[in-house]
């Protein structure tokens, strides 16, 4: 069963006024499936459509043409998400709250109760790296790479079927995306699938059974990490793939 399948998916961006409404194409007839069981990396350099892709995927943007399904539905449609976990690359959260307050917010709003949902926070924190420590501070005192764990562990909470993530490791010192790293691989060997972007080769070698490169909006390699990475006939292949993602392009 494939979790997520996108098909000639486009999507165009209308700019203001002061750009004559010029329109922009940030995606260009994408197509993938990520299937059951997969570790997948979507990579790309800054600014290549993996934002809006994952954007449109959790029914934030409409697509412009082409289909998209989550969880075999419309993203429009919330039962999609209902097993779906999703850690956006610079959340959001109310400063105001406590970790602890945040996290019991997120897992009642998963449908995660009671006992129950003590020990969920108790096993998110754990896997993410959440020092207990922190959920007694609001979160306008957390730097960035404490609000990405605990974006983490509000994503995994209700033990999704598909986790979806967009640039995790985004802010994150070398430690923190280690362990960002070693918590998909848990996850992963759980029984979670899970889709995550990435501007960076490295982390998704680590980790990934399946991959997608997208330059530019259009997609330039899709399937088994092993076939994106290796090109026998070119020995200079893989620091070919280095230097595509080391380049920003215009429109994220």
């Amino acid at each position: 069963m494939n979790l997520v399948e996108i098909q000639n998916f486009s999507k165009v961006y209308r700019l203001g006024i002061e750009h004559g409404l010029k329109k922009v194409e940030a995606v260009k007839s994408i197509s993938l499936t990520v299937p059951e069981g997969a570790l997948y990396g979507f990579i790309g350099p800054n600014g290549a459509g993996k934002t809006t892709t994952i954007k449109t995927l959790m029914g934030l943007l409409r697509p412009t043409s082409g289909t998209v399904l989550l969880m075999g539905k419309n993203p429009l449609d919330p039962a999609s998400r209902v097993q779906v976990g999703f850690q956006p690359e610079q959340p959001y959260f109310y400063d105001y709250l406590t970790g602890q307050e945040l996290l019991s917010f997120y897992g009642r709003l998963s449908g995660v109760r009671g006992q129950d949902l003590s020990k969920s926070i108790e096993e998110a924190c754990d896997l993410c790296k959440v020092d207990p420590s922190w959920l007694t501070r609001r979160l306008r005192t957390y730097s960035k790479g404490m609000s990405q764990r605990l974006g983490l562990a509000q994503a995994v909470l209700h033990k999704p079927k598909l986790l979806i993530l967009d640039e995790p490791m985004s802010g994150l010192d070398p430690m923190g995306r280690r362990d960002v790293r070693l918590a998909m691989l848990e996850l992963h060997k759980a029984g979670t699938t899970i889709f995550y972007s990435s501007h960076v080769l490295s982390d998704v070698e680590e980790v990934c059974t399946h991959a997608a490169m997208v330059v530019r909006g259009t997609l330039r390699r899709e399937g088994l990490l092993s076939e994106i990475l290796n090109n026998p006939d070119d020995p200079e292949h893989r620091q070919k793939l280095e230097d595509i993602l080391a380049r920003e392009v215009e429109l994220a």
